[in-house]
């Protein structure tokens, strides 16, 4: 995901300084028009916005308060968070630094959607500081959606990949019911991609073929996903309900 981003960002016009990790990684950068750095807080150094674009809530812990960004960052600047993960990841970084403003802004999408300027963004903030991210984030995000305060971002993600786990239960179970109808999987899932049971993740099991290869393909992504769903649904004393159910039925290995 990073490469196209720094692409796009230096091609909007944009002055775009990343974080190489070694020698190799820091030509990347250089190959893609922007200012290579060696050291984490170098990032942060006189930037109106900076981004970061990690795994886990862990990593952007690591990252943003263990390893000294935020507090490297100038007084007023900006940062925006892709990682999907807990909304209190992100109330957890803006606390650590009240100087600095914080957008939590979940991806929808992967690398040919950044190359194309069409990934989908689910922004959490302040009005004010949404409105200053979004010039920038425009220049590999389409939509930009501004859906509340600071975490909401994380919120309308992980539902929406609560909801994107459980339509591969449900085509799971589909399949199965497909062949005791004598239904080649292949054959079922591509022609439900032109009827009434269409949906964007049949589109994308269908061009993998199968339910069981798509899951081995997006596993790590989709679990990790989950787990968090889950976590948080239990600090709340909610359930997820029959979504949880499906979902089990759809990442079984």
């Amino acid at each position: 995901m990073g490469a196209p981003m720094v692409r796009r960002l230096v091609e909007a016009g944009h002055e775009v300084t990343a974080l190489g990790r070694n020698a190799e990684k820091c030509q990347a950068v250089r190959d893609l028009g922007a200012h290579a750095v060696t050291e984490l807080t170098a990032v942060a150094e006189g930037a109106d916005i900076v981004i970061v674009c990690v795994f886990t809530d862990e990593q952007v812990r690591q990252v943003c308060i263990e390893g000294g960004l935020v507090s490297a960052m100038s007084p007023g600047a900006l940062l925006v968070t892709h990682t999907t993960g807990s909304p209190r990841t992100a109330q957890t970084v803006a606390a650590d630094n009240p100087a600095a403003d914080v957008v939590d802004a979940p991806v929808s999408g992967g690398p040919h959607n950044v190359a194309t300027g069409t990934l989908t963004l689910f922004l959490g903030g302040s009005d004010d500081a949404v409105a200053r991210a979004q010039p920038v984030l425009a220049s590999y995000g389409d939509p930009i959606l501004h859906v509340g305060p600071l975490g909401a971002g994380q919120g309308v993600k992980l539902v929406n990949n609560a909801l994107f786990a459980a339509q591969i239960g449900l085509l799971r179970e589909a399949v199965a019911l497909g062949e005791r109808f004598g239904v080649d999987e292949k054959n079922l899932l591509t022609s439900i991609t032109h009827g009434s049971g269409a949906s964007r993740v049949g589109e994308y099991i269908a061009m993998r073929g199968s339910v069981a290869a798509f899951v081995d393909d997006t596993a790590e992504f989709i679990g990790k996903d989950v787990a968090v769903v889950r976590d948080i649904a239990a600090e709340l004393d909610s359930r997820l309900g029959i979504l949880d159910e499906v979902i089990s039925a759809g990442i079984r290995q």
